[in-house]
């Protein structure tokens, strides 16, 4: 089943949030200060790709205040704005009962979208 889903979601759309995630890693790659900001970005571009059959949960390694700054840093600086579109979007596909899985994945990026640090994924 989470095959069939990620293959639907490529089709409809989640290429293009993929493309979207990536092209923002490659222009935050660009300068130094935003290299750790450009990897969550190809993070987010991967999972993006296939959402159906992804956990999110929060990291085991001990990292400190650093991810809590930079998720601050993150928020402020797009993340907000980010986690806001997939909330938009979870809620325009939530309106017909076979958007819902899909509404439902957007939700669960918005979640990631909006704290990237200090989130780890796998798959199911």
């Amino acid at each position: 089943m989470n095959l069939i889903g990620n293959i639907i979601w490529i089709i409809f759309g989640g290429f293009f949030v993929f493309l979207e995630y990536l092209v923002g890693g490659l222009i935050l790659c660009l300068t130094i200060i935003g290299i750790p900001f450009g990897i969550q970005c190809f993070k987010l571009a991967f999972v993006a790709l296939a959402p159906f059959g992804m956990e999110f949960q929060s990291s085991e390694r001990p990292t400190g205040c650093v991810s809590t700054i930079l998720n601050i840093i993150w928020i402020f600086c797009g993340g907000i704005w980010i986690a806001l579109t997939h909330l938009l979007f979870g809620i325009l596909l939530c309106i017909t009962i076979i958007g819902i899985p899909f509404g439902m994945q957007h939700f669960k990026l918005m979640g990631l979208a909006f704290t990237p640090f200090g989130q780890e994924y796998s798959r199911k």
